[in-house]
């Protein structure tokens, strides 16, 4: 899955390799893991209810549970340097941890 980006910048494709590897320690990942499935709960429920203090626990659920796993376990930032692709990049991890391909 390779996306072309902006001249002088990566592909998806790349980005991704380089993302896996600021994502090797397990306990992170878990982190990762549960602050995605924490949002995803969070946006049914302001689905349901169509109580918009919801989407702010779905991004506070995502986001800081993946900060909490950077800096207590991979003793590093997450990157923003391209936002987009940390974002897509974020996703596709859960899809394959969720999906076996990347272990827990």
């Amino acid at each position: 899955m390779s996306v072309i980006a902006h001249k002088g910048q990566q592909s998806f494709a790349e980005f991704y390799t380089h993302y896996l590897s600021d994502h090797g320690n397990r306990h992170a990942r878990q982190l990762h893991f549960f602050g995605s499935t924490l949002s995803i709960l969070c946006l049914a429920i302001l689905a349901l209810t169509g109580n918009a203090w919801w989407l702010l626990a779905a991004v506070l659920a995502f986001y800081g549970c993946a900060w909490i796993g950077h800096v207590k376990f991979e003793k590093n930032l997450p990157l923003f340097k391209q936002p987009v692709y940390s974002f897509m990049a974020a996703w596709l991890m859960y899809w394959q941890m969720l999906s076996g391909q990347i272990s827990f």
